[in-house]
């Protein structure tokens, strides 16, 4: 199968430390090359692939600071629509972007929408757009628009051999991902606080976050029970993971996946995660972890953590979680979509 893979321009694929959805991309990229198909991904001249790589700007827009993104995005949408006839199906990752210019040529597209979509300004775009193919990432995304096209859910995969199952040995909490009001990295430090338990902290600051950082965590950083690392990539996270007792996840908004809690399975670490969003979609409460409500819950699940068995924690991961499985849902959904070759939608059509 000709497959084009059209990944956001904001972070390389795979990126060099935090980037989810460039992560996946890359991971589901990979695993289609090896499997025979003949795959192009349309991302940063930087991106690393052993597909086609067709460069649409230089570097990771983050790392150039660009003053505006949105320009690169709409070229390389151009470009991907001059190509359009060289694939069999058009896989993209940027969202809505390309709807207007997707819905108007007859090669089988899809979108894998990795995004919250609880935006009261996203209702009247999907509706217009509500013949336009989409993927969910889970099946809690879906809950503010129920009613859009969508083509399946696929849960994010990740080989089997990136990271290792630890031991949890390091006598630490872990926390990674980003500083931000919804991530509630305070929570973890509260818990940590009262559980007497070290947290090491693994995030990146964006820059919309440095006030936040300043002004709510920094100052919760002078507890001695809390380190805070900075951002890592994957060959610190399989160990800093592993090491840890557990992670903590203590989000405060409808998490569309959370690709940290499967790493951390993958090290064979439980997760301590709050009742949002795919949590509970993704871990099993005594068994892979528990799901809780509050910050006290989430000290009592900490004293609990031994009956954890971790093993379990890497086998579910196994089970679940590969990007074998992961590229498998996809190239399925691909097929389907393969018959449904339409002619281009008329604006404005029901």
């Amino acid at each position: 199968m000709r497959i084009a893979q059209v990944a956001p321009l904001y972070e390389s694929v795979p990126p060099k430390l935090y980037g989810g959805t460039e992560r996946v991309v890359h991971y589901l990229t990979e695993s289609l090359v090896e499997e025979g198909h003949d795959v192009t991904l349309f991302a940063t001249g930087d991106s690393s692939t052993s597909a086609t790589l067709f460069p649409c700007c230089p570097e990771a827009l983050r790392l150039s600071q660009s003053s505006l993104p949105l320009a690169h995005h709409i070229a390389m949408l151009e470009q991907v629509l001059q190509a359009a006839d060289d694939f069999d199906i058009i896989h993209f990752h940027c969202d809505f972007l390309h709807f207007p210019t997707s819905r108007r040529q007859s090669v089988p597209q899809v979108t894998t929408l990795h995004g919250r979509l609880d935006i009261p300004d996203l209702i009247p775009l999907y509706r217009e757009f509500r013949d336009m193919p989409v993927i969910s990432i889970s099946n809690s995304q879906r809950r503010p628009l129920p009613w859009i096209n969508w083509r399946g859910t696929v849960y994010h995969g990740l080989p089997r051999d990136l990271y290792h199952a630890g031991a949890g040995n390091g006598n630490y909490v872990a926390f990674v991902g980003r500083i931000s009001p919804e991530k509630r990295i305070d929570r973890g430090i509260e818990i940590a606080k009262r559980s007497g338990i070290p947290l090491r902290i693994a995030a990146k600051i964006d820059a919309v976050d440095k006030e936040y950082f300043d002004a709510k965590i920094r100052p919760l950083l002078r507890d001695p029970n809390v380190e805070f690392i900075g951002e890592i990539g994957d060959r610190e996270k399989d160990e800093f993971l592993g090491n840890a007792t557990a992670l903590l996840f203590p989000i405060d908004w409808p998490e569309p996946f959370g690709l940290v809690m499967i790493e951390s399975l993958a090290c064979a670490t439980p997760v301590i995660a709050w009742n949002c969003g795919s949590v509970p979609e993704l871990i099993t409460s005594g068994t892979t972890g528990f799901v809780v409500n509050s910050i006290q819950q989430a000290v009592n699940a900490l004293q609990r953590i031994d009956t954890i068995d971790r093993r379990r924690c890497r086998a579910v991961f196994e089970q679940r979680f590969s990007v074998e499985r992961m590229a498998a849902d996809y190239v399925s959904i691909y097929s389907r979509l393969q018959g449904i070759r339409s002619l281009p939608v008329a604006v404005g059509s029901e």
